[in-house]
Formats: C-alpha cells, sequence, structure tokens
C-alpha cells in the first residue's frame, strides 16, 4: 500500500510539475509579445539587440510536454511556439527583407520544441491542421509578412483560446487586410490564403463565400466572384 502512495505522489508530482512549467511558458510568452509586439508588427531590431527573453522561452519550450487529447493546452502550446519561433527564425537573419530569402525558412530548418525536432509546416500541417480540421489556426499562425494577418500582442492562452481564435477570425473578415468587397459588383478579392487551403474553408459542404459569411457582419452576395490579390512577403517589421 505504501509502495501505491508512493508512486501515486510522485506521478501527481510529475503531472504538477509539467502544469508548472507549461503555465510558465504561456507567462513568459505574454511578457514578450506584450514587449515586442505593437499593431501587429514586431520590433526585430530591438530583439535582436537583446534576445535573452526569447532564448529563454524557447529554451523552455524544448522540455514542454503537452498532449492533443488535451486540446486546449496543445493548441495554444503549439500556436504561440510557431510564432515565437518565426520570430527567432527572423532574428537570426535580420536584418532581412523576407522569410522567403531564406532557403528552408519554413520547410527545412529544424527546431527543438517539446521534445520534436521539426519544421514550421510540421507545426502548421502537421501538429495542428491535420488534427484539429480548424480553419481559424490561419488566422493565429503569423508567418513573419506582412501578408499574414497580425500577430497579437499577446499569448494565446488555454482559458481564452476559443475565443481568441474567433476574435481574430472576425476581425480578418471584417477589415480590409485580409478581404476587400465591392457590393454593387458582386466581387470580393481575399488573401491568397483562401486559394493555397481552400480545402479548410469549404469543408462540410461550405463555400468560401458561406465561411467569410459567417464571421462577417455585412454579409455578402452568396453569388459574389472570388479573386485573390497578392501576398506581401515584406517582413512584419515594426
Amino acid at each position: 500500500m505504501k509502495k501505491v502512495i508512493i508512486i501515486l505522489a510522485v506521478l501527481l508530482g510529475s503531472v504538477s510539475a509539467k502544469a508548472q512549467d507549461l503555465n510558465t511558458f504561456f507567462n513568459k510568452a505574454d511578457a514578450f509579445f506584450k514587449e515586442n509586439v505593437a499593431n501587429g508588427k514586431v520590433a526585430y531590431a530591438t530583439i535582436k539587440k537583446d534576445r535573452t527573453a526569447l532564448d529563454e522561452v524557447l529554451k523552455m519550450a524544448e522540455g514542454i510536454s503537452v498532449s492533443k487529447n488535451d486540446a486546449n493546452n496543445y493548441q495554444a502550446f503549439w500556436i504561440n511556439a510557431y510564432n515565437l519561433t518565426v520570430i527567432k527564425s527572423i532574428v537570426d537573419k535580420y536584418p532581412t527583407k523576407s522569410p522567403l530569402d531564406h532557403k528552408g525558412f519554413f520547410d527545412g530548418t529544424k527546431h527543438s520544441l517539446a521534445g520534436k525536432n521539426i519544421t514550421l509546416n510540421d507545426i502548421e500541417h502537421k501538429l495542428l491542421r491535420a488534427q484539429f480540421k480548424d480553419a481559424r489556426f490561419h488566422f493565429v499562425l503569423v508567418c513573419g509578412a506582412v501578408g499574414c494577418p497580425p500577430l497579437i500582442n499577446k499569448a494565446y492562452l488555454p482559458s481564452t483560446l476559443d475565443a481568441q481564435l474567433e476574435k481574430q477570425t472576425v476581425l480578418a473578415f471584417n477589415g480590409d487586410y485580409f478581404i476587400k468587397v465591392n457590393a454593387k459588383k458582386k466581387r470580393i478579392s481575399g488573401s491568397k490564403i483562401l486559394e493555397w487551403y481552400k480545402e479548410d474553408f469549404t469543408m462540410n459542404g461550405m463555400t468560401e463565400i458561406d465561411f467569410i459569411n459567417k464571421y462577417r457582419t455585412e454579409k455578402v452576395p452568396a453569388k459574389s466572384k472570388l479573386s485573390y490579390f497578392e501576398y506581401n512577403w515584406n517582413v512584419n517589421k515594426q
């Protein structure tokens, strides 16, 4: 009986330690974003001069343990880890004009995160999109370019994740940076993200227009013609 109690105590202690580590990660990520992000733009030059906070939070991310069975913790961790790793990858090369100027930026360079050795594309496509089939990820994963939806100046947290995902998606479809609407001519031009990931926006029998109207306050005509404007790959610097 004593052995069982000891084993349970050890296991509970381990679970508690992991939860503490994850909470500390979220707190440090939140502080970093608050300090270095404003109006969707990142202070890369400032971070380059002193990258202590960035390196510290990413070092912590190496040893974090998350399970997709705990969806909110898992998703919040990987969204923040992606955004932080993009920033690190740009800072490593800074000054730079675009993430695309560096071969393998998204699909070649490996990063040590949560016990895995993975690329940025692995996080987006394998760990998030493939597992959860949620198109809202496209509005919170920020690729370091002006054409991306803007990076917020706070961390994505398990307790507020769904509301944050919803808010960023609503902002995208009601602003003018992700879609541009000409209601009279029934024409809409949208971000290339809508074209590149069409399958994400047309799940369960929806059309892209259906998806847009799901989040848009001023609905667009169902028969609107959708085209796509060029993606701005210039780095999202302050």
